[in-house]
């Protein structure tokens, strides 16, 4: 992304980053970058045109002491994930499938951070998390404003390499040296996905590899003669982004019996998202005495517990305290995704309310408020808020993203919502002075 010039002589001159509040970038220069990069006109229709709101106008600027928290609370994480005693614990409540264990360990692991005034707060964690390729389009797109004004940007100076090399890694851990010949890339409806122009962005890097690829719906695989077929054509892999993380619907058999079969690498697969995003998780990873029987050392133990919003799971016989309690906690079902389902205690009728408490798989977690600012946004003030992604393959970050969003979640509908580049400074990581940002 380009800076204006003047904005740009500013910080040049010796103005202290650290205490501007906004980055403004150029709008039109950021487009035109990003129609060079995408060389595609349909895309760029898709990405621009079609979703206007797909990539805010807007660079993120985090102190690093941030980034590195938001690290540790990962890799303190990670750590609590490998122990078979947490494993053997929250594997009790998902679905059979999730027991099987294959050798690929699932790609895109996306954690998600509030920032508060007492450092970065985990919210979630989710295991096939969208919007990676679209990032690594932003970060080449903002490389040369951050080079010019003594910015880093918070990723891999080459995303998309090293998004090749982590799926070429889940193939050889299940197959070895054989060589990778066909991807599908699976979802429900494809072609009517919000994520349909990413979809199509993997299936250009897979073929720049020599990788048949299609994009398709379940039903149109068919597990047959110990192989799994789309057509005429054999899969040898499929990038999984459907929403039933189990493979339990019955649409999804083929599927689910080509993977149990080892027909067919499936990543990321039932076992990632039921050792790291099944909600319920996160009220073991918040219990210190549950984390005290696990094992977790005291370090460990103390990165978790401050790091991480507390989160319980919600029990009929907790319905009155949780009542009393909602406006400080948000309600999100166990299995959910894309903020589906999931309010806000300050806003849930007390219909709904007991509606959550009746279905029994949901869990109440501390509210930890975005950061927030008002940003001009096509000559109108605005309130914008803030989360951080960290998109994370075997506990090593690949690639930091913000989203820009209005209302209670990030939906890419409204003005001046979408992904963010970020970029970092020195500085400290407390309260609103961790992040600027600017819309022109």
């Amino acid at each position: 992304m380009i800076l204006p010039p003047q904005a740009a002589a500013e910080y040049q001159s010796g103005q202290q980053i650290a205490e501007c509040r906004y980055l403004p970038l150029d709008r039109e220069a950021m487009r035109e970058a990003l129609r060079q990069q995408l060389n595609d006109d349909l895309l760029y229709r898709m990405l621009i045109e079609e979703r206007p709101h797909q990539f805010a106008e807007a660079l993120v600027v985090v102190a690093e002491s941030a980034i590195r928290s938001q690290r540790d609370i990962i890799s303190a994480i990670e750590s609590v994930i490998a122990m078979p005693a947490y494993q053997q614990r929250v594997l009790a409540y998902a679905p059979g499938t999730a027991r099987f264990i294959p050798k690929a360990h699932g790609v895109f692991f996306g954690y998600d951070f509030h920032l508060s005034p007492k450092g970065p707060q985990l919210i979630e964690i989710n295991s096939n998390a969208g919007g990676a390729l679209l990032n690594a389009i932003l970060v080449r797109a903002q490389t040369a404003c951050c080079d010019s004004v003594g910015l880093n940007a918070s990723a891999a100076q080459n995303p998309e390499q090293a998004f090749m090399a982590m799926f070429i890694e889940e193939w050889h851990a299940e197959r070895g040296l054989q060589p990778l010949h066909s991807i599908a890339i699976v979802d429900e409806n494809p072609l009517s996905q919000f994520m349909l122009p990413e979809f199509l962005l993997f299936k250009k890097l897979f073929e720049q590899h020599h990788i048949t690829t299609v994009i398709c719906d379940p039903a149109e695989l068919d597990y047959r003669d110990g192989t799994l077929w789309h057509g005429d054509r054999p899969i040898d892999l499929v990038y999984n982004r459907l929403i039933d993380f189990g493979l339990e619907a019955g649409a999804l058999r083929p599927l689910c019996e080509a993977y149990l079969a080892e027909a067919v690498v499936v990543t990321p697969h039932p076992r990632a998202h039921a050792l790291y995003a099944d909600k319920r998780n996160l009220a073991v990873l918040t219990d210190e005495t549950a984390l005290r029987e696990l094992g977790v050392a005291a370090e460990t133990r103390a990165l978790l517990l401050g790091g991480i919003a507390h989160t319980d799971c919600v029990h009929k016989e907790d319905a009155e305290a949780l009542w009393a309690a909602r406006k400080q906690l948000f309600f999100k079902p166990a299995k959910g995704y894309g903020s589906k389902a999931a309010y806000r205690g300050d806003g849930v009728t007390k219909r709904v309310f007991g509606e959550i408490v009746l279905q029994g798989n949901y869990v109440a977690q501390a509210l930890v408020r975005p950061t927030e600012r008002q940003l001009k946004v096509e000559n109108e003030m605005i309130d914008l808020k803030l989360d951080l992604r960290q998109y994370v393959y075997k506990g090593q970050t690949q690639l930091t993203s913000a989203r820009l969003y209005q209302g209670q979640t990030t939906n890419f509908r409204t003005p001046g919502s979408g992904f963010a580049g970020v970029a970092t400074i020195a500085g400290d990581d407390k309260g609103d002075r961790s992040a600027a940002l600017a819309l022109t």
